[in-house]
């Protein structure tokens, strides 16, 4: 929403408030005039005592006029305090009033809204907003009532010392502060849009994190990362622009707070002739470099930076709906292929490709370490799985087994050795493949499964190159065990909220979404593991009895019984075998079944 907008929303709401305080308001005004009265005492009383006193040779007349301008001081502390007063009678019920909309909009989004989870935003603005907003009101009053009251009384003083000071003092003052008053309405787009792409750019990286193991597996990061390459091309541009404006902002701040001293001081000879007197030129100064123009510095100084704030802050309360991701669709920046920000991946060939004509798997002498001195996870395995074949991997927690999958997926290149799926390198070199695009011989699902905002269709379907059929669909959930999931979400069509969904129902989701995929080649690791023993066993079924290879990391030892063989893993030794024959070769196998117990 423009700055334009957002002022017309919120002007009528500040008319009503500042009406409301109006004797408050009434107090203010009362206090910042006893700190004009100090402004005025301030230098007119120093010119006095330079002109009628010590500059005449009366050394009394000059001390008595700076002990009035000590009692002016004590005025304008006096009056201090009772503007911090009145300031406290206006912000407090400020932020009170901010808490309770807070509260408001979040129980009527609760009502709307009952299913919904926790809304961070509103507790977000219940607490560091509402503070956010009082500190930023009360700056603004104070530095403006401050700066209104206190040009008034040197202005005053001016004019009661020589009003030709005027001539030389306000021209350069009213240019820089038109000039500065000017910067605000762009600097407040170019500020907002910052913000906005900001936490536009914070959600699409937070998307994209979770599924950059499958970015990496299925080639597409250069597609994965083009929208945050916009972005942050985006936010450069944007904040060179701020740059630009915040320069000027420190010229006019320059133009009104050192130019008229400048010129005061240039034209002195000019005010001489015109019998100005040396008291009033110091009085003069003493007004604009201790009164006037540390006040407008100020004022532009808050202005500037908290009035910006306190504006977005306002909008927000506002227009509570604004939030990250709808902060990124407003920024209009493209969206990553589903492949490249989830956590079900495919890489390989061209959609259907069938698997060649041999092994479908093989790996030689592989040996994989992580950094060179490391001691290897993998050392020297050989495996070949053929079309078709079920392979479950078991071994203890740490020992290697998602390695392994990330060398079938592509993911880690090996340190030596040959990782080959159907005959041909299983990561590609970069820019390989049909086109550089995503290839399909392949899909992993690690523990966290991958589901988005988006239909159930869609969260089904994402890995497939072409449109599926609602039968297909439907029969693949059934298969899977999903399809009361599927229903009790509303169909096909209906919405998905990955935050309403358990971690069980996600893994069905994207289980399902793996039997629909192409690929020939599945890799499940711990996919399964929010699943009871019934739904996993279901779930193994259904996928090895599509066409193609799966291979599984086992948590328990009713998946090592399903499988046509077991790899077990050891350290930098590996068994392959049945699960009727592991038990008489590997130690570590027998260890784990009676570990695990027979839950078959």
């Amino acid at each position: 929403m423009s700055e334009y907008g957002t002022w017309r929303r919120l002007a009528p709401d500040g008319r009503r408030f500042l009406r409301s305080r109006a004797r408050t308001l009434g107090r203010l005004t009362l206090w910042s005039l006893l700190e004009s009265a100090h402004t005025f005492l301030g230098g007119y009383a120093v010119a006095r005592a330079l002109d009628d006193g010590f500059l005449a040779g009366r050394t009394t007349a000059g001390t008595g006029w700076l002990a009035v301008a000590a009692v002016g001081s004590l005025l304008g502390a006096f009056a201090l305090r009772g503007v911090f007063g009145g300031l406290a009678d206006m912000v407090e019920p400020l932020r009170d009033g901010l808490v309770r909309r807070a509260v408001r909009q979040a129980v009527r989004r609760a009502v709307a809204e009952p299913g919904r989870a926790g809304d961070l935003g509103a507790v977000s603005r219940l607490a560091q907003q509402t503070e956010m907003a009082r500190d930023s009101f009360a700056g603004l009053v104070l530095v403006a009532r401050s700066f209104v009251f206190t040009a008034v009384g040197a202005l005053a003083g001016l004019a009661a010392l020589a009003p030709v000071m005027l001539l030389l003092v306000v021209p350069p003052l009213v240019l820089g502060t038109a000039g500065f008053l000017a910067t605000l309405r762009p600097m407040a787009r170019v500020q907002r849009r910052v913000l906005d792409t900001d936490e536009a750019l914070s959600a699409r990286t937070g998307a994209l994190a979770a599924g950059l193991r499958d970015v990496v597996a299925c080639g597409g990061g250069a597609a994965a990362g083009a929208p945050l390459e916009e972005l942050v091309a985006r936010q450069e541009r944007l904040t060179r622009r701020l740059a630009r404006w915040a320069a000027l902002r420190t010229l006019t701040l320059g133009v009104a707070g050192r130019l008229p001293v400048v010129a005061l001081l240039a034209g002195t000879p000019w005010l001489l002739g015109r019998g100005v007197s040396a008291g009033a030129l110091a009085g003069a100064l003493t007004y604009l470099v201790q009164s006037l123009l540390p006040a407008l510095d100020a004022l532009m100084t808050a202005v500037g930076s908290a009035g910006t704030r306190l504006m977005v802050v306002l909008d927000r309360f506002t227009d509570p709906g604004t939030t990250a991701p709808e902060a990124a669709d407003r920024l209009r920046a493209p969206s990553p292929p589903a492949c490249g920000t989830g956590t079900a991946a495919e890489t390989g060939a061209s959609a259907g490709t069938a698997v060649k004509a041999g092994a479908a798997v093989e790996l030689r002498q592989v040996r994989f370490a992580y950094g060179a001195r490391a001691h290897p996870v993998i050392d020297g395995l050989d495996l070949v799985l053929q079309p078709g074949e079920h392979l479950a991997v078991v071994g203890p927690s740490g020992i290697g087994k998602s390695t392994l999958l990330a060398l079938l997926a592509g993911q880690l290149p090996p340190d030596r050795g040959t990782v080959l799926l159907a005959g041909a390198p299983a990561r590609r070199s970069p820019g390989g493949g049909s086109g550089g695009g995503p290839d399909v011989r392949r899909t992993l699902l690690p523990q966290q499964a991958y589901v988005f905002t988006g239909t159930v269709r869609e969260n089904l379907t994402h890995l497939c190159p072409g449109p599926v059929s609602a039968a297909r669909a439907g029969a693949a959930a059934e298969a899977l065990g999903a399809a009361g999931l599927v229903a009790r979400l509303g169909g096909l069509d209906a919405p998905v909220d990955p935050a309403r969904l358990s971690q069980g129902e996600r893994q069905l989701l994207a289980l399902t979404a793996a039997h629909l995929s192409p690929a020939p080649l599945l890799l499940l690791d711990e996919a399964t593991c929010h699943l009871d023993p019934h739904a996993e066993a279901r779930a193994e079924r259904a996928l090895a009895a599509r066409p193609g290879t799966l291979v599984v990391v086992a948590h328990r030892v009713s998946s090592a019984i399903r499988a046509d063989r077991v790899l077990v893993l050891d350290g930098t030794r590996a068994v392959c075998g049945s699960h009727a024959e592991l038990p008489a070769r590997s130690a570590l196998y027998r260890d784990l079944v009676g570990m695990w117990g027979v839950d078959a």
